[in-house]
């Protein structure tokens, strides 16, 4: 039976110190084997009991996921520019691909949809603890404000060098709600529950996950998010670690096989890292396939 390890349980310990309301839960797979600890500043805790995250960007890989799943069906194609889908936008411009915008080679400013100022205030809230302004979530937009990012931001067709964008995830997940004819909010949370079968994964922040915390160990509690926030499929998920595990082995065995996709190389990232489709691949090894998420 794998066992963690000192190395690992030294860093668990360093992240709890002095976090009175932590919850870490780490979850490891081995062969068909999933284990589950949780701990907290004083050590580890009962692991039956179920503990609901926001995964922050992890969102990322699930729009890909069911982008890959619609590719393999024929209902759209990788290529596609994103006007195919946001029919409202002027005819004679160059808008990016869907392939550019899942690997983040779209050109598409990192701070979008915030404009400059708007940014600055988020990094500063987090370096030095914003208290109560995290619970109105930041990143929020409406299919106006959308129209408007997407005509103003005048790109060139060319593979830009990577930025990673929530902007560019939005504009794959509304394509995917026009696809689908529901919108991407509800065709989501079916295809995590009927088709992935992950039964505590859902969009949105419902009542019972944990709530943040910032460095002084003030409650922040959680982003809002909903329907008409068109910034969802960027990071609006929230999940158990029992259902990231089986996520993880559905992905590891590729028991659907469309998200083989997913996990080639489509592009280029940074120094260390290749683009699959929303997934960092290591350059030094393209079987490591990674991903992380932070609210």
């Amino acid at each position: 039976m794998f066992e963690i390890s000192d190395e690992i349980l030294r860093l668990i310990k360093k992240t709890c110190r002095g976090k009175k309301h932590l919850k870490l839960t780490v979850g490891y797979l081995t062969n068909n084997n999933s284990v589950i600890k949780i701990y907290n500043e004083n050590g580890e805790l009962d692991s039956s009991k179920k503990y609901h995250y926001e995964i922050g960007s992890i969102t990322k890989t699930f729009t890909v996921s069911l982008l890959s799943k619609y590719v393999f069906e024929n209902k759209l194609s990788i290529n596609d520019s994103i006007q195919k889908y946001i029919e409202e936008l002027k005819e004679d411009e160059y808008y990016p691909t869907l392939l550019r915008l899942a690997t983040h080679s779209s050109g598409y400013s990192a701070r979008l949809p915030l404009n400059k100022r708007e940014h600055f205030n988020l990094i500063l809230g987090l370096i030095i603890g914003g208290g109560d302004m995290n619970k109105n979530n930041p990143l929020n937009m409406d299919f106006n404000k959308m129209k408007m990012l997407i005509e103003k931001n005048k790109l060139k067709e060319a593979d830009y060098s990577w930025k990673y964008s929530n902007f560019g995830m939005s504009l794959v997940g509304y394509g995917l709600g026009i696809v689908s004819g529901r919108g991407y909010w509800d065709t989501m949370n079916d295809f995590l529950h009927n088709e992935l079968g992950l039964s505590d994964t859902y969009l949105g922040t419902s009542n019972n996950i944990l709530h943040g915390y910032d460095r002084k160990n003030n409650d922040c509690g959680n982003w809002k998010w909903n329907k008409e926030n068109l910034i969802a499929p960027a990071g609006a998920i929230s999940s158990t670690a029992d259902d990231l595990l089986k996520y993880a082995k559905i992905n590891i065995y590729e028991d659907k096989p469309y998200l083989s996709l997913c996990h080639k190389k489509h592009g280029n990232g940074t120094k260390k890292y290749d683009m699959g489709l929303g997934w960092l691949l290591l350059k030094k090894n393209n079987n490591v396939i990674l991903h992380g998420g932070g609210t």
